[in-house]
């Protein structure tokens, strides 16, 4: 089978490509429609769509097909109800209505990432796994307890390609199918309006080619916001272990902060990998 990266067509019509991803995974079921198996899509027909939001079908096709690139609000919207989008998904539509940024003539270079000095003290002087994060997923910087805790949180990685692409990565998730789920829609909310971004064209590019499973997750079009969260991990010394995470923004960086619940056996056994990696640094 032959694969291929991200399709021009549909960076140019990032709307059309939204909105037939999301009927795609509606139901008519979920609407009140009649189902049944002679049907030839899946998900909602374009007509099916464009009456329950009260709009013509002729307009939905212009819509879906790039010919009609400025709906209202209400119109994004009252699509949004339908293909039950919540406020992030529906933000995200609304947002995909508005005017590209002016391509210039020459793409400017990429900027690099910094981190800032205060962040490496805060760094070193944090008890718990601690690393930064860039907008595109690339681990900046970490602790030497981050490096203990997983192996892949060392600078020059990047958590979007270890998580789809590491076998190790995969066995240290509990639940790698929702990490991987989460991790792809948060990063397709976080690139916005960088879709065509020199560095997200090669990262989705090379996801493409390589993971099954991304083209899958990429396909849906699925966004959420870039939270914290809980995250079940199983490590190789020390066993499984349940840690908040936190994410914090940081000017133009995210810190990332794990941290288990206080007297819990993921405390206990946090503080025994914390021993290790402080004993391995002082030989």
């Amino acid at each position: 089978m032959t694969t291929s990266g991200p399709d021009p067509a549909a960076d140019e019509n990032r709307l059309g490509a939204y909105l037939r991803a999301r009927r795609g995974l509606v139901t008519p079921e979920q609407v009140g429609l009649p189902g049944g198996s002679h049907r030839r899509v899946p998900g909602l027909r374009r007509e099916e769509l464009a009456l329950l939001a009260g709009i013509s079908a002729d307009y939905y096709l212009r819509l879906e097909r790039g010919r009609d690139s400025n709906p209202s609000a209400q119109v994004l919207e009252a699509l949004a109800r339908v293909l039950h989008l919540d406020d992030v998904e529906t933000d995200y539509l609304l947002g995909l209505a508005k005017p590209p940024p002016r391509r210039t003539a020459a793409r400017p270079a990429r900027r690099t990432e910094r981190v800032p000095e205060r962040l490496h003290h805060l760094l070193a002087a944090l008890e718990l796994p601690a690393f930064v994060e860039g907008r595109f997923f690339d681990v900046l910087a970490a602790n030497p307890l981050a490096v203990a805790f997983n192996p892949r949180l060392v600078p020059g990685e990047n958590r979007l390609r270890s998580l789809l692409l590491d076998p190790e990565e995969r066995a240290f998730h509990d639940d790698w199918e929702r990490a991987a789920a989460d991790s792809v829609a948060a990063f397709r909310s976080t690139i916005g309006d960088d879709a065509t971004d020199a560095r997200a064209v090669e990262l989705v590019g090379e996801l493409s080619l390589a993971s099954g499973r991304f083209r899958t997750l990429w396909a849906r079009h699925d966004v959420q916001r870039l939270e914290g969260g809980v995250a079940t991990v199983h490590h190789t010394s020390v066993g499984s272990l349940r840690l908040n995470r936190e994410k914090l923004p940081v000017g133009d960086v995210l810190l990332v902060v794990y941290y288990p619940d206080e007297h819990s056996d993921s405390a206990e056994r946090l503080a025994l990998l914390a021993a290790s990696a402080r004993s391995s640094l002082e030989r």
